[in-house]
């Protein structure tokens, strides 16, 4: 069965349209007009094994929120759409990746009862201006918008960084990993991975 999902939202504040296959290489078409966000969801695609495309414009000139927030949204819902009833799959999935002086830890449940649990980033991380434009709340921002939508539970957890491209960076990277690791096949498991019968 093909796990893919389209998705488009458009609002007064931003147009997003996107496309992703969770079976796919990493391949990616990004333009969401904030470059460092660009970054990270290329990031994420190709560290999860899923091939994305994403096409948004919003109001960036007032701030880059609403364009990543709405992202951010469009790819949770997406992902809960290829994912389907979720049979077969390993559900969990945990990884710990370094960028440099900095190290983030990420574990995935395919709970189908969102929840996020982060923390870690150092002193005024949240404050930093990210290649002049991505404020480092947004980091964040984005894993709440993708997970309440994906309705997963994720811990996202930075161990230690310094420069803020970094800790973010590792963010993604460990989030991704773990993901790929969720959303994967498992030949052992038979039918939907839960004691309820659905997730």
């Amino acid at each position: 069965m093909s796990r893919t999902a389209s998705r488009e939202r458009t609002t007064s504040e931003s147009s997003v349209r996107l496309h992703l296959d969770l079976d796919g290489t990493g391949r990616t078409e990004i333009s969401t007009s904030v470059p460092f966000f660009d970054h990270l969801l290329t990031a994420f695609a190709k560290h999860s094994l899923t091939d994305l495309t994403v096409e948004a414009t919003g109001d960036v000139q007032i701030d880059v929120h609403h364009t990543v927030e709405d992202v951010g949204i469009v790819l949770g819902d997406a992902i809960r759409e290829a994912l389907g009833d979720k049979a077969g799959v390993a559900r969990f999935g945990d990884a710990t990746v370094p960028l440099d002086e900095a190290l983030t830890r990420a574990v995935v449940d395919l709970s189908g009862r969102p929840y996020l649990v982060h923390g870690g980033e150092p002193a005024g991380f949240e404050l930093h201006l990210i290649g002049g434009h991505f404020t480092g709340s947004m980091v964040r921002h984005v894993f709440e918008a993708i997970v309440l939508n994906a309705r997963m539970t994720a811990h996202v957890d930075v161990l230690a960084g310094r420069d803020p491209h970094h800790v973010a960076e590792s963010e993604f990277k460990a989030f991704a990993r773990a993901f790929r690791a969720a959303k994967a096949p498992d030949p052992l498991v038979s039918g939907i991975p839960s004691t309820k019968g659905a997730l």
